[in-house]
């Protein structure tokens, strides 16, 4: 099922909010990278020994992950005339705002002095479901680059 109408891919194409949604994408899959590299080397005792670097390390993926929140809702209103939440990427806000929750969890926890078992824990769980809500987007894009090239084979746009 297509998400985007002609016209809305047309809006799509020529935004800004596209090109930077391109860019940030894979600078935050590097900082989960490195976040989750961090907090399992932490976890099994490796490499790292303090809890300071999971920390630095899921606070700089939780910016990022902010800052594709955010552009990514300047794209939303731009071609579907919402914010958040449009029908046409209910499910990736949903799964994006999720994420978030637990990755703004981990500063919580560690507010209120929770263990270092627990703040680990919510750590992975933070970077599962970020990898959960990526490869939603992955699925979503893939599936609409073939709607794409079909509109564009049957010379709709």
């Amino acid at each position: 099922m297509a998400r985007y109408t002609p016209e809305q891919l047309v809006k799509r194409n020529a935004s800004i909010w596209t090109d930077i949604q391109i860019i940030l994408a894979p600078i935050q899959f590097l900082f989960f990278v490195v976040g989750f590299t961090t907090t399992a080397f932490y976890a099994n005792s490796l490499f790292v020994t303090s809890l300071y670097w999971v920390s630095v390390a899921i606070l700089f993926k939780t910016l990022f992950f902010a800052l594709l929140f955010i552009t990514g809702m300047f794209f939303e209103k731009e071609i579907f005339n919402k914010w958040v939440y449009s029908k046409e990427f209910f499910w990736e806000d949903v799964g994006s705002t999720i994420a978030a929750f637990f990755h703004l969890l981990y500063f919580f926890l560690a507010y209120v002095g929770a263990s270092r078992d627990v703040l680990i824990l919510d750590a992975f769980i933070a970077y599962f479901t970020y990898v959960l809500n990526a490869m939603q987007y992955l699925v979503r894009i893939i599936l609409e680059k073939r709607n794409e090239r079909k509109l564009r084979i049957d010379g709709q746009i």
